[in-house]
C-alpha cells in the first residue's frame, strides 16, 4: 500500500535530518515549474518561491509607506487646522475658520453644522428639528451615509439630492453640543473604508474649541 502525501509530508516535517542522509536525493528532484509544464530542480524552485515572496513583501511595504505619507500629510492639515481654530477671537471668526479649512485644506465639497449649545445670534447657524437633534445625539462616534440622515437635507445649498455620502461628526464638550457633517457627490469619498480615528479627533479639537461659546 503506497503512503499517503499527507503522511510522506508528515514524516518530512517530523524528520528533517532525512535530507542530510539522502542528500543526492535532494540534488536530483524536479517538480514542475509554477508558470510552465517543464521540470525544475526543487532547488530552483525554492528560490522562485522566495523571489515571489520577496515581491509580495516590497509591494506591502509600498503600500504601508504609502498610507504612513498619507496620515502624515493628515496629521499636518490637522494640525494647522487646530492652530487656526485657536487663533479664532469669536465664534463667528471660529465657524468661518472651520467651513474656510474643511473647504480647502481638506477639499471637502459640502459641510454643514448645527450647534445648540449657543446663543443663535452668535451662532448664526440653521434650525435643527427634533428628528435631526435626536438622531445627532445618539451618535457616539462618526456616522458614515450614503444619503442625507434623518432631515439634514436642507442643511446643505445647492441640489443636497446629488450628495451620495456624507459623514456625521459628533461634536462634545462634557455633553453633546453639536453635530459637524460633511458630504460629497462622490459615493465613495466618504465611506466606511476612511477609517474614523482623524475624524473623531476632528469632532473632540472642534468640540473643545466651541467649548467656550456652549451654555453647558
Amino acid at each position: 500500500m503506497e503512503p499517503r502525501a499527507e503522511e510522506v509530508a508528515r514524516y518530512l516535517k517530523d524528520h528533517p535530518e532525512f535530507f542530510e542522509h539522502y542528500a543526492e536525493l535532494l540534488a536530483s528532484l524536479h517538480i514542475p515549474h509554477p508558470h510552465g509544464g517543464r521540470a525544475i530542480p526543487l532547488s530552483e524552485r525554492q528560490m522562485l518561491t522566495l523571489r515571489e515572496k520577496g515581491r509580495a513583501l516590497e509591494g506591502k511595504l509600498r503600500e504601508l509607506v504609502r498610507v504612513g505619507e498619507d496620515n502624515e500629510t493628515i496629521g499636518e492639515r490637522l494640525h494647522r487646522f487646530t492652530l487656526a481654530m485657536m487663533s479664532a477671537r469669536d465664534l463667528a471668526a471660529l465657524l468661518d475658520c472651520v467651513e474656510h479649512n474643511l473647504r480647502e485644506e481638506f477639499a471637502v465639497p459640502a459641510v454643514a453644522l448645527r450647534l445648540w449649545s449657543v446663543t443663535p445670534e452668535d451662532a448664526k447657524l440653521g434650525a435643527i428639528s427634533a428628528e435631526a437633534r435626536e438622531f445627532a445625539d445618539s451618535l457616539a462616534a462618526p456616522y458614515f451615509a450614503e444619503q442625507p440622515a434623518a432631515d439634514t437635507a436642507a442643511w446643505f445649498d445647492g441640489a443636497p439630492e446629488a450628495l451620495r455620502s456624507l459623514v456625521y461628526v459628533p461634536l462634545r464638550a462634557e455633553r453633546s453640543i453639536g453635530v459637524l457633517v460633511l458630504a460629497s457627490d462622490d459615493p465613495q469619498r466618504f465611506s466606511t473604508d476612511l477609517g474614523t480615528l482623524y475624524l473623531a479627533r476632528l469632532g473632540e479639537l472642534l468640540g473643545a474649541a466651541l467649548h467656550r461659546y456652549a451654555r453647558l
